[in-house]
C-alpha cells in the first residue's frame, strides 16, 4: 500500500470538522439500546439516560465520568513514520502517491520522485526523534515502516529498527504489500521489534488481481501475498491487519474473500478491517455509496468474527497522534530523504514539506497551509454527514453483535 502538487487540493477546501463532543465520545443507536463510545471505554445506555435531543443527561454523564469512560488517555509513545523507499513495485490506480494516470492504460502510473533511506539519513532521523521525544516527555517509540513499498529497501528497514533501539523502549509495525516479504526477512524484522504488518486486499482473488497488479508485468499478486503471509507466520510471531478495500469494483467478492482468507491463514493472528476506498487517486472515483452498504459491512464483520478473526471495536474520535497536532508534538512523518511532512499523504510531494530532520519544523506561519491531517484528504464524494451516519450504523451493529454473542 502507498499513501506533484496536482494531487492535493488547496487546504482551503478542507471539510469542516465533524460535529461532536470535545472529548470525541460518540452515542450510537443500537437495536435495543444506545451505546456510549468514549475515550475510556464503551457502555450500554437506555433511553432514560439521554435527553430528547440525544444528549447525555447530567446524571448519566457524571456516572460515566466516575467510571473513567470520559477520561482521555495520555499519549505514551512517540509515533515515527519513515518512508524507507518512495518507489513501489505495484501500480494501483487509486494510490495517492501517483502524480498522473498511466497514459498507456497499463500498470505504471507516474509517481512521486524516487528516494531511498540511507545510513546517513537514519542518523539524522534518530537525532531528530530523540530531541522530539525529549521535548514531549516521552520515553517510548513506535515506528511505522512505510513507502512506497518499504521492503524495496529491506536494508534500510533493518538498520532503522536496529539503531532505534538506542532511543529506549521501541516497537514497530509496517504497511506493506507483502509481495517481497520472505521468511528470512520476516524473522529478522520480528527480532528487531516488528510486531504487526498491515496488508491490503482489493476484494477476492479475481478482483484483486485485476486491480492490485505488479508494476513491471501487470500480473496479479493475490496468491503471492497469501503465500508470503503464511510462510512469514511459520517463522515469526508477527500479527497481521488485513485491510479489505471496498469499492464498486470489489464489494461483490468480499464475502468469498473472508472465507478464502480464513481457509488459508490463521484467523487468530489476523485483524480484518473493511475500508471504503477514498477518491484520492488522479482520475479515480469510487462509485460505491456507503449509505446503501452499511448492512454489507455489518455482515462482513459478523462473518469475520465467527471465523475467528479479530475486528477492532468502535472507538471515540481522537486526533491522529502523528498528524493531528499542528506542531508535530507526538509524532512525525519523514520521507526517505529526511524531509518532514505533516502526514503520509503529503510525504514526498513537492511544496508540501513542513521541515527537515536536520533543520526541524518550519515556522508555523509557513506550515499552516501545508499541515494536512490524514482524515482531510482520504475521503470520498459523499458528504461528511453521510459518512458519519454510515460509520455509526456499522459500529452500532458491531456492538450489538458483540453483546449478543458474549464477546463485548
Amino acid at each position: 500500500m502507498s499513501p506533484e502538487q496536482a494531487v492535493i487540493p488547496a487546504p482551503a477546501v478542507r471539510p469542516a470538522p465533524a460535529a461532536g463532543r470535545a472529548d470525541g465520545a460518540r452515542l450510537l443507536k443500537g437495536r435495543r439500546n444506545w451505546w456510549f463510545v468514549g475515550p475510556g471505554g464503551i457502555a450500554r445506555l437506555g433511553a432514560r439516560h439521554l435527553t430528547a435531543d440525544g444528549a447525555l443527561r447530567p446524571a448519566a454523564e457524571r456516572r460515566l465520568r466516575e467510571q473513567g469512560l470520559l477520561t482521555v488517555r495520555p499519549v505514551r509513545a512517540y509515533a515515527l513514520t519513515v518512508l524507507t523507499s518512495t518507489h513501489c513495485n505495484l501500480g494501483c490506480g487509486y494510490c495517492f502517491q501517483n502524480t498522473a494516470q498511466d497514459t498507456a492504460g497499463g500498470s505504471r502510473p507516474p509517481r512521486i520522485a524516487r528516494a531511498r533511506l540511507t545510513s546517513e539519513t537514519i542518523t539524522s532521523i534518530l537525532g531528530f526523534t530523540e530531541r522530539r521525544m525529549a521535548a514531549a516527555g516521552l520515553d517510548r517509540l513506535r515506528i511505522l515502516l512505510f513507502g512506497g513499498e518499504p521492503l524495496l529497501n529491506p536494508r534500510g528497514c533493518l538498520e532503522l529498527l536496529e539503531r532505534a533501539a538506542d532511543l529506549g523502549q521501541s516497537s514497530a509495525w509496517m504497511i506493506s504489500n507483502a509481495t517481497l516479504l520472505t521468511p528470512s526477512l520476516a524473522r529478522r524484522l520480528a527480532g528487531l521489534g516488528l510486531t504487526l504488518v498491515q496488508v491490503t486486499f482489493d476484494g477476492d482473488r479475481a478482483d484483486h488481481d485485476r486491480i492490485r497488479v505488479a508494476r513491471a508485468t501487470g500480473g496479479g499478486t493475490f496468491d503471492t501475498i497469501v503465500r508470503n503471509i503464511v510462510r512469514a507466520s511459520e517463522v515469526s510471531p508477527i500479527r497481521w491487519t488485513l485491510r479489505v478495500n471496498v469499492s464498486h469494483e470489489t464489494h461483490g467478492g468480499v464475502d468469498s474473500l473472508i472465507d478464502r482468507l480464513a481457509a488459508a491463514l490463521d484467523p487468530a493472528r489476523c485483524t480484518l478491517y473493511f475500508a471504503r476506498v477514498g477518491d484520492v487517486g488522479i482520475g479515480y472515483a469510487n462509485e460505491l455509496h456507503t449509505g446503501e452498504r452499511a448492512a454489507d459491512f455489518a455482515r462482513w464483520q459478523r462473518r469475520a468474527l465467527d471465523l475467528g478473526f479479530t475486528v477492532n471495536r468502535p472507538a471515540a474520535r481522537r486526533p491522529c497522534v502523528t498528524c493531528g497536532h499542528a506542531d508535530g508534538r507526538y509524532g512525525a512523518v519523514v520521507s526517505a530523504d529526511g524531509t518532514l511532512a505533516s502526514c503520509w499523504e503529503t510525504a514526498g510531494k513537492p511544496d508540501w514539506e513542513v521541515g527537515t530532520v536536520t533543520g526541524g519544523y518550519l515556522p508555523r506561519e509557513v506550515t499552516r497551509d501545508r499541515w494536512i491531517a490524514c482524515e482531510d484528504l482520504y475521503r470520498g464524494s459523499e458528504d461528511g454527514r453521510t459518512l458519519a451516519r454510515f460509520r455509526d450504523s456499522v459500529d452500532a451493529a458491531l456492538l450489538d453483535y458483540l453483546d449478543e454473542t458474549g464477546r463485548l
